[in-house]
């Protein structure tokens, strides 16, 4: 069976070496190249390849965002590829499947082949790699909370940092990020999604609402204990009673 490879850089020459050396191998299929990260995550959440030579410095998105940012049933074997001897540390601690500098050797991307091609049979046979499975612990232990929403709209992937989100409201088995004043439809649930979320910028002020406490303008009690909360823009949104004192213990520990 082939190895569906993708291979990502944000420079030519380096993908057309790669894409070179490849071809005397028989059983590997390039499926594509991608000029940055973010492109590389489209890719890889549509095409699920087995097998990716990621560059670690590119615009915009680095090899490691990459890597974070994709769903773990998406996850593919990782080459990583760089011209920097100084990020060949981070690689190794984070268990990159193999690390190659540039300009890449014919016997070290052998090597890195070989091994790839265990990985990739144990995954097919339902055995995940050991090392796959400390890579991704240790990505998300060290990033608990979200970084980026993916976003899907007819074909296409958007990415909205979190940071980015002024408040979101909730609506059944969806979600409407509030972004600049301009919302975003993403399925997921409130209460799976608050789980997602740094806790010391997002706090759920009511049962479908929850805010980014930056954007916090003004609070105004009402007759009831509940609060009006201005946010940036002068969006208005109630604070409910049961979920004040989170938010003024959050507030005084920031100001």
């Amino acid at each position: 069976m082939n190895i569906r490879t993708l291979i990502v850089d944000d420079e030519l020459l380096a993908r057309e070496r790669i894409r070179r050396m490849l071809e005397d191998e028989s059983d590997v299929e390039i499926l594509g190249e991608c000029v940055g990260g973010r492109q590389a995550v489209s890719f890889i959440e549509e095409h699920a390849p087995d097998l990716v030579f990621l560059d670690i410095q590119m615009p915009e998105m680095s090899g490691f965002e990459v890597l974070e940012t994709i769903s773990p049933q998406r996850m593919p074997a990782i080459i990583f590829v760089t011209a920097y001897d100084r990020y060949a540390l981070k690689a190794f601690e984070v268990h990159a499947l193999d690390y190659l500098l540039k300009p890449v050797g014919g016997e070290r991307l052998s090597s890195a082949l070989r091994q790839a091609r265990e990985q990739i049979k144990n995954a097919r046979l339902g055995r995940i790699d050991e090392r796959v499975i400390s890579l991704l612990n240790d990505l998300h232990s060290e990033n608990r909370y979200l970084k980026r929403v993916i976003l899907k709209s007819i074909g296409r992937l958007y990415f909205i940092k979190t940071e980015e989100i002024d408040w979101i409201e909730g609506a059944g088995n969806y979600v409407k990020l509030h972004v600049a004043g301009k919302a975003h439809m993403l399925r997921e649930r409130m209460n799976t999604l608050e789980t997602k979320l740094n806790p010391e910028v997002f706090v759920r002020v009511h049962r479908s609402t929850i805010i980014n406490v930056e954007r916090i303008e003004e609070m105004r009690p009402l007759f009831n204990g509940d609060y009006t909360v201005t946010l940036s823009g002068g969006v208005e949104v109630v604070l409910s009673r049961s979920r004040r004192d989170r938010l003024l213990r959050l507030l005084e520990k920031t100001s």
